[in-house]
């Protein structure tokens, strides 16, 4: 935990700039930063501004709590992030690692729908609740001193998704692309500018399929809304790992071409 996140509703509890925790994060910063009273932390509000805090008192026996006066930016506002995802729906464990990896790396939409190959059991999980997929959000956040929490999104029927939902919303970025082992061009030759472009902030969405991979008919669909149907090499990777390379090849693509 890099940053102390407060949910919105905590500010209308702070007296004079003081709030005080007696949770998870009064837990870690007595147990694992070991910040004393007087020393500074980074505070900010999910969905809101950053800022510092002063800690002002702490009870490091448990019940842990620690008071802080805090301090937040006025008119902070976090830039979105220029990559959306779609996520043909993982076993439930492996979605809450991805949750926590793509909100540190930057996302602003996740868009989790159903696939050929995607366990119908899946769709039946308590993690697609928000109250318990949240949590995992927050946690990415909190690793990438991050405020902004991407929307998610849940889709359980595929040809509705790609035929009614994508028209609307496919205009709206410069970079369609569906990763696949058997793509027909590597992932460096889908992402291109024209001048034009060049001069503004590049929006990719990026979908990636289940454990087993798209099958031809949901690989064809994408290539009738006009996606690029792109590799990154032979070797077939979990989801989970492939979701992380994946999104640092596209980070690092952009930022090539913008330099």
């Amino acid at each position: 935990m890099n940053i102390i996140l407060l949910q919105p509703e905590e500010l209308s509890k702070i007296t004079n700039k003081r709030v005080t925790l007696d949770d998870y994060r009064a837990e870690h910063i007595v147990k694992v930063l070991r910040s004393e009273e007087g020393e500074s932390l980074r505070v900010g509000v999910v969905d809101g501004c950053k800022g510092s805090a002063v800690i002002r008192r702490v009870k490091k026996r448990f019940p842990f709590s620690v008071e802080l006066d805090v301090c937040l930016e006025n008119g902070y506002q976090e830039k979105r992030a220029q990559i959306d995802l779609v996520l043909a729906l993982p076993r439930p464990i492996m979605l809450r690692r991805i949750l926590s990896q793509v909100t540190a790396l930057g996302v602003d939409h996740i868009y989790l729908i159903n696939a050929n190959r995607v366990e119908k059991s899946f769709w039946q999980a308590n993690l697609l609740e928000e109250k318990e997929y949240l949590p995992h959000i927050i946690t990415g956040l909190e690793q990438a001193v991050a405020t902004r929490l991407p929307k998610v999104s849940f889709y359980k029927r595929f040809r509705p998704f790609v035929e009614d939902l994508l028209p609307t919303v496919k205009e709206s970025y410069e970079h369609l692309i569906v990763a696949d082992p058997a793509g027909d061009q590597p992932l460096q030759d889908a992402i291109v500018y024209s001048k034009k472009e060049m001069e503004a902030s590049s929006r990719v969405l990026l979908c990636i399929g289940p454990e087993g991979g798209w099958v031809d008919f949901e690989l064809e669909k994408f290539k009738i809304q006009g996606f690029s149907i792109c590799t990154i090499g032979e070797r077939i990777l979990k989801v989970d790992t492939a979701v992380v390379a994946l999104h640092s090849k596209v980070s690092t693509l952009l930022e090539m071409r913008l330099n």
